[in-house]
C-alpha cells in the first residue's frame, strides 16, 4: 500500500488547513496509508481538534528533535529564525525515509532533497493561501514534484516564474474552503453591532507590510471613531518574534508592540485559531490590509477592500500586487477612516475587478476541492509508480 506522510512543521497553526482536509479525503478513500506527522504538541491538538472522528482513518505522529546539539542549538537560534521547523529535518531521516510521498503545505522540506539525501522522496506541495506575492512563485516550486494549487493564476505564474513544467501542476481549488468557508458567522464583542466591521490584516513582512509604518495610525484612527468597529488580526507571524526577519524580500525590523487603548471598538487578536480559520474574514463588512493572501478568502463573497501602500510601490500592472485592484488605494498620512467610507460607498466600482480576480484565484466546482486533491495525488503516484 502507498504511503503518504502530511507534515505539519511549523511555528503557527496557520497552514494546517491547506493540506489536512486533503490528508482525511485520502484516508477515507482507502489505497493509502496515511501519516500525519506534527512538530509540535500546539500542531497536533489542532490537528485533532479540525479532524475529529475523521482522525481515526489516519495514524497521528508527534515528531521532535532527537540529538542534544540539535536541542541546544534550537534553543539560541529559535529568537530570531525559525531553526527548529529546519533542523526537525535531519533529526528525523529515517521516519521520513520510510514514505513514499510526502505532502506540504511550505518549502523548507525541500531540504531533505536538496541538502539530506532523500532524492527518491517525492514530496508535493498544497502551498499555503492564494497571494500574489513574488515569494510564492520562487524558482524552489520548480523542485517540487508535484504541485496542487487552487485556480489558474497560480498555475499560469509558477510556469511563467518558476519554470514548473506544467504536468506537474493540478488546479484542484482551496482546500481550506472546505473546512471554514460555510462556518456560521461568529459573534462578536462590541458594544454596538449596529457599525460595520472592519477587518485590519496586515502581513508581517517588513518591506511589504503596512503595520510598521501605518499600523498604529490605523489602530488610532479607529479608536477615536465612532463609525466602525474593527477587528486587529494581523498575519500570525507578525508578534511571534521581537526581531522580525524575513529572506524575501530581505529585512530585520524590531517589532513595533501596538498600543492597547482599551476602546471598546477595537478587538485586538494577535494570533488564535480564530485569526487564520476565516472567522474574520468571513464576519467582516470591510478589509483593510498590504499584502496578506486572506484577502483572497475575504473576496469569496466580494466587498469593500482598502489596500494600504506604506512603501510608495508603484504597484499598477505589477502582478504582485494584482489584489490592490479590489478597492482604493492609502497611503501614509491619510484619513484613514475617510478611506475606508470611501471604500465602502465605491464599493460598486471595484465589483467586476473583484470578481474576476476570484475567478482567476480559485477554481470552484460542484466537488470538494480536498477530493479533487486526493484524487490529483493518487493519480499522480498511480502514474510515478507505472515509471519505475
Amino acid at each position: 500500500m502507498t504511503r503518504i506522510c502530511f507534515l505539519f512543521n511549523h511555528d503557527q497553526l496557520h497552514q494546517v488547513a491547506h493540506s489536512l482536509p486533503i490528508a482525511l479525503a485520502l484516508a477515507e478513500a482507502g489505497g493509502a496509508e496515511v501519516t500525519l506527522a506534527v512538530a509540535s504538541e500546539a500542531l497536533a491538538t489542532h490537528v485533532r481538534r479540525l479532524a475529529g472522528n475523521r482522525l481515526a482513518a489516519c495514524r497521528l505522529v508527534r515528531l521532535s528533535l532527537s540529538s542534544p546539539v540539535t536541542r541546544s542549538l534550537a534553543g539560541v537560534l529559535e529568537r530570531l529564525v525559525p531553526a527548529r521547523k529546519i533542523l526537525l529535518y535531519s533529526d528525523n531521516l529515517a521516519f521520513f525515509r520510510q514514505f513514499d510521498a510526502l505532502v506540504v503545505s511550505e518549502k523548507t522540506s525541500l531540504l531533505l532533497k536538496t541538502r539530506l539525501g532523500l532524492d527518491r522522496l517525492r514530496i508535493i506541495h498544497t502551498r499555503h493561501g492564494a497571494g500574489d506575492r513574488a515569494i510564492g512563485f520562487g524558482r524552489e516550486s520548480a523542485l517540487f514534484d508535484l504541485v496542487l494549487v487552487s485556480g489558474p493564476k497560480i498555475a499560469r505564474r509558477l510556469q511563467a516564474e518558476a519554470g514548473l513544467d506544467p504536468a506537474r501542476i493540478r488546479i484542484v481549488g482551496y482546500p481550506k474552503f472546505d473546512l471554514f468557508a460555510d462556518a456560521p458567522p461568529i459573534a462578536l464583542p462590541f458594544p454596538d453591532p449596529t457599525r460595520p466591521v472592519a477587518l485590519y490584516a496586515p502581513h508581517p513582512s517588513p518591506r511589504l507590510s503596512s503595520w510598521f509604518d501605518m499600523g498604529q495610525q490605523v489602530l488610532d484612527a479607529f479608536a477615536a471613531s465612532d463609525r466602525f468597529n474593527l477587528i486587529f488580526a494581523p498575519h500570525v507571524m507578525l508578534f511571534q518574534r521581537r526581531w522580525t526577519v524575513t529572506i524575501s524580500p530581505p529585512a530585520v525590523r524590531r517589532m513595533r508592540w501596538p498600543d492597547r487603548h482599551g476602546a471598546s471598538n477595537i478587538l485586538m487578536d494577535l494570533g488564535s485559531a480564530a485569526s487564520s480559520d476565516m472567522s474574520y474574514t468571513n464576519r467582516a463588512d470591510l478589509y483593510i490590509g498590504d499584502v496578506s493572501s486572506q484577502i483572497y478568502e475575504y473576496l469569496r463573497h466580494p466587498r469593500p477592500c482598502l489596500a494600504l501602500d506604506a512603501h510608495g510601490v508603484d504597484w499598477q500592472g505589477n502582478a504582485d500586487y494584482a489584489h490592490w485592484q479590489a478597492g482604493p488605494v492609502a497611503g501614509p498620512g491619510v484619513d484613514i477612516i475617510a478611506a475606508s467610507e470611501q471604500a465602502m460607498a465605491t464599493h460598486a466600482n471595484y465589483l467586476p475587478a473583484q470578481q474576476a480576480l476570484l475567478a482567476d484565484t480559485f477554481s470552484v466546482t460542484d466537488r470538494p476541492s480536498a477530493v479533487r486533491s486526493a484524487e490529483a495525488i493518487t493519480s499522480f503516484l498511480a502514474q510515478e509508480n507505472a515509471r519505475d
